[in-house]
């Protein structure tokens, strides 16, 4: 069952166009991830669907109920915000029971819910404490917990730890993934960091530019990206990109000098064509497995004590990250040779998107 659906949303301010066309389907007990780039359109969106701002155009649905036009308050959900916005004046048992006490709920139900969502959020110590005696992470605890007690529809979180330190940062997204498995609500969630979408989600959005560039689990967009975009913004370090010709008969020659054959063919109409190969860096291998191999002058190693991480330069001069699994000591300015094999090697047209084996049969089947 769906919760949430988004219709050919569109947002513009003025002549500019931020949400171009999105098309999104939420279901029922998803933990959904917006992740993109500053300006991409995601918190924008977000608050569209909470009923912040504006809809130029399409519709939203929650729970089968339009409510494009609908005010906040009557939308059925709950929003945990970048900055924790509690009342300064209050309990923490106060600021979590706020809403039930707008609503005149019974001091049974209110008790029951505090010490219910209490246990789940490990506030129970502090209870009667202030905002200003809390930390970082238990003060966003506090904001969760009064979202959590008007059992919403959605849940809708804008970027709830960007205020927080490295260490903790860690901790809280340990702690909501835990809070959605306890739970099992629907959340949204926006973020600009992808380490945040990747442990976090059941299904991703990648957004630029006001649209969808892809949507997937965290394995689906991290192994199989249909373009460049998102090859590049999932994962950490980032894919390395390397230009070079896809050959009609499948082999792929780089500007490094490095050959080897992919297994695709492009179409019958162009016999050579500019390609971009994406591999990761942990997709280096030693070269006896290695469908391509290249000639890697050490820059710099980033060593993080469970893997080490190369950075170099080609003798094309292209930028190049390869993990390092031996165990020798790699100097600056010595010089490795990596290898990939082809099947970890994914191949981009001059357009950005990616080519894939069907594609080849596809325009086989065209001839």
């Amino acid at each position: 069952m769906s919760t949430l659906i988004l219709k050919n949303i569109h947002k513009s301010f003025g002549a500019v166009d931020i949400i171009r066309g999105v098309d999104l389907d939420i279901r029922s007990g998803e933990f959904v991830v917006f992740v993109g780039p500053s300006g991409c359109g995601k918190s924008t969106l977000l608050r569209m669907i909470s009923g912040l701002e504006t809809t130029s155009s399409g519709t939203i649905s929650i729970r089968d109920r339009d409510v494009t036009h609908v005010p906040p308050a009557k939308r059925g959900i709950a929003m945990v915000f970048q900055s924790y916005a509690l009342f300064p004046h209050m309990s923490v048992a106060d600021n979590i029971t706020f809403g039930l006490r707008l609503q005149h709920a019974g001091k049974e139900e209110i008790a029951r819910k505090l010490t219910e969502i209490a246990d789940i959020l490990h506030l129970t110590p502090l209870l009667d404490r202030r905002p200003k005696q809390l930390s970082g992470g238990q003060r966003q605890r506090v904001a969760i917990g009064r979202a959590i007690v008007r059992n919403p529809a959605v849940f809708l979180f804008d970027e709830p730890l960007s205020n927080l330190d490295a260490e903790l940062r860690v901790s809280m997204r340990v702690e909501i993934a835990k809070l959605h498995r306890r739970i099992g609500a629907t959340m949204i969630y926006v973020t600009h960091d992808q380490t945040e979408a990747m442990t976090l989600a059941d299904k991703i959005i990648v957004m630029r530019s006001g649209k969808i560039e892809q949507a997937g689990t965290p394995d689906a967009l991290y192994a199989d990206p249909d373009n460049l975009f998102v090859a590049g913004f999932i994962g950490s370090p980032r894919m390395n990109f390397l230009g070079g010709i896809l050959e009609a008969d499948g082999q792929v020659r780089l500007d490094c000098g490095a050959t080897f054959r992919s297994g695709i063919l492009p179409a019958p109409t162009t016999p050579s064509a500019p390609i971009t190969l994406g591999i990761r860096p942990e997709h280096f291998t030693g070269t006896d497995e290695a469908g391509g191999t290249v000639d890697v002058r050490v820059d710099m190693v980033e060593n993080l004590g469970g893997t080490r991480f190369v950075y170099g330069t080609l003798k094309s001069g292209q930028a190049v990250i390869v993990e390092d699994r031996s165990e020798s000591a790699l100097r600056d300015g010595a010089s490795i040779s990596a290898g990939f094999p082809a099947r970890k090697a994914l191949l981009f047209d001059a357009e950005g998107r990616r080519i894939r084996s069907s594609d080849t049969a596809n325009a086989m089947a065209a001839q």
